[in-house]
């Protein structure tokens, strides 16, 4: 790699570092301020922070890779994504931003919850934390995965025998970048760093494709139609009803995404969660046409050039690498950092949020002060990132796959009971406990019986967030019917 490409990088890392120490000095003194930035997000940085920690690494590795290998029927996801976050934004957005605040202000979703049924607070705060925790765990990996490939398909050796593989050397890098900036800046910095990284994320987007089908580099895999794949450009071929269903319900996971739906609480006010909407929309319609042109456009490429390509999520920093100018390149790759690295932030800062307010102040130290808090809060960040570490360490391990895992977990677990919270004020503590706990538990048992693979008797599988979603929507509101003594009306 050349040194212009380095020069890029090293300007990213300090940029990154340099919005982190900016936050400290602004909004890490409170709780409320290092988890929510006071709730004074304006709506461009809340809707592309929300944009850029949802996207992560597959947008430029996973879906990519997807789209690479098995063509356009692989959209599906990007299309049932767009139409899940549009009515989350829709749904949740709005609701969620009143409600945490009138519900004694909480600052974590697993404290709206107890406030919301206070007659269920410690079960409910106890299990979604867990689940919080766990399935980030996982969730970051995933980002790490991301890491690893940038530096092992990139980096090749370039710092020398230092005693690590390339792969957990990028993996131990981008931890301890987003380790030093989340710590010190708090829910601020991940913020700014996440709206300045869905800056770079989107230009990266719309440049690659076009370069590859038009510019002077590309011009050898201009045509989209000479890849050597039946159906290659088709949305329906080899498409059937069960990988329709997995496809498209990608979209009922958004609607349960901690680090997501975070972002509507720290908006400023409720009546800027419109603009916020059309700003965020805007860039993931952008963002995921990028994402699949990358995807379809590169696999045209490697073809009419010959090119042998050994891991298809691995496409756009071959691109990146082949195409151009090193300064570039540089910046093609702090594109595909800013995404792993977005995700990771926010994702860390969500579960250690949880941590030290769900678990730490409610068992050990009620009356623990901010600066404790925060402190706290600080090293629960470091704790999730060393466990996603050894989860990562796997160079096997698919971006996708991981990501697929987790989304589904926190879509069944939090989707519809987030939904019903907000919108139906018959439920009850009971039926949100058990909801909470059916959605994970249906999920993890589906993956465990590889169910999401192939089905009994079947040779396709069923996306787990299909049977773990339907499930708690059901349990919740019949055992909310059972308890109905216990429902608390919603605010006016």
């Amino acid at each position: 790699m050349q040194t212009g490409t380095y020069i890029s990088l090293a300007l990213y890392f300090i940029l990154m570092l340099a919005i982190g120490l900016w936050a400290w000095k602004r909004s890490t003194d409170t709780s409320e301020g290092y988890l929510l930035a006071g709730r004074n997000l304006s709506p461009s940085v809340a809707a592309l922070s929300a944009g850029a920690s949802d996207m992560s690494g597959w947008l430029l590795l996973g879906l990519p890779g997807a789209l690479y290998a098995s063509g356009l029927v692989e959209a599906w996801i990007g299309i049932g994504l767009f139409i899940g976050a549009l009515a989350n934004w829709f749904v949740v957005a709005p609701r969620l931003r009143a409600q945490t605040e009138s519900y004694g202000n909480a600052l974590t979703i697993p404290e709206f919850l107890a406030n919301r049924f206070p007659d269920k607070a410690v079960a409910l705060r106890v299990i979604s934390a867990l689940i919080v925790v766990v399935f980030f765990a996982v969730y970051t990996a995933a980002g790490l995965v991301g890491g690893g490939k940038l530096f092992e398909a990139s980096f090749a050796s370039a710092f020398g025998d230092v005693g690590i593989s390339d792969y957990m050397l990028g993996i131990w890098i981008t931890a301890l970048v987003v380790l030093a900036y989340t710590m010190v800046g708090g829910f601020l910095a991940v913020s700014l760093t996440d709206f300045v990284q869905g800056l770079i994320m989107v230009v990266a987007l719309v440049v690659m494709p076009l370069v590859v089908m038009f510019g002077d580099g590309g011009s050898a895999g201009g045509s989209l139609t000479d890849v050597p794949v039946e159906g290659f450009l088709s949305l329906t071929h080899g498409l059937t009803l069960l990988g329709f269903i997995s496809a498209v319900t990608w979209g009922l996971g958004y609607f349960g995404q901690p680090h997501i739906i975070v972002r509507f609480m720290a908006i400023d006010t409720v009546e800027k969660v419109r603009p916020a909407r059309n700003i965020g929309m805007t860039w993931m319609g952008v963002a995921l046409l990028g994402s699949i042109g990358i995807g379809i456009a590169g696999r045209a490429f490697v073809e009419r050039n010959g090119l042998v390509v050994d891991d298809p999520e691995t496409i756009f920093i071959v691109l990146a690498n082949l195409l151009f100018h090193p300064l570039i390149t540089g910046f093609l790759l702090a594109a595909l950092l800013a995404a792993i690295m977005s995700t990771i932030s926010s994702q860390l800062l969500v579960a250690s949020s949880s941590l030290t307010e769900d678990f730490y102040k409610l068992f050990f130290r009620r009356n623990a002060s901010e600066r404790e808090s925060v402190n706290v809060g600080r090293i629960c960040v470091a704790l999730v990132a060393f466990a996603a570490i050894a989860i990562a360490s796997d160079p096997d391990s698919q971006v996708l796959g991981l990501v697929a895992n987790a989304w589904a977990g926190f879509g069944a677990a939090f989707g519809p009971l987030i939904i019903l919270s907000l919108t139906w004020d018959r439920m009850t503590g009971a039926g949100a406990v058990a909801g909470l706990v059916t959605g994970a538990a249906v999920v993890i048992a589906w993956i465990a019986l590889g169910w999401n693979a192939a089905l009994p008797g079947m040779d396709a599988g069923l996306y787990e967030i299909v049977p773990g979603f339907i499930a708690a929507w059901f349990v919740i509101w019949l055992v909310s019917k059972a308890t109905a003594k216990g429902a608390r009306p919603l605010p006016a």
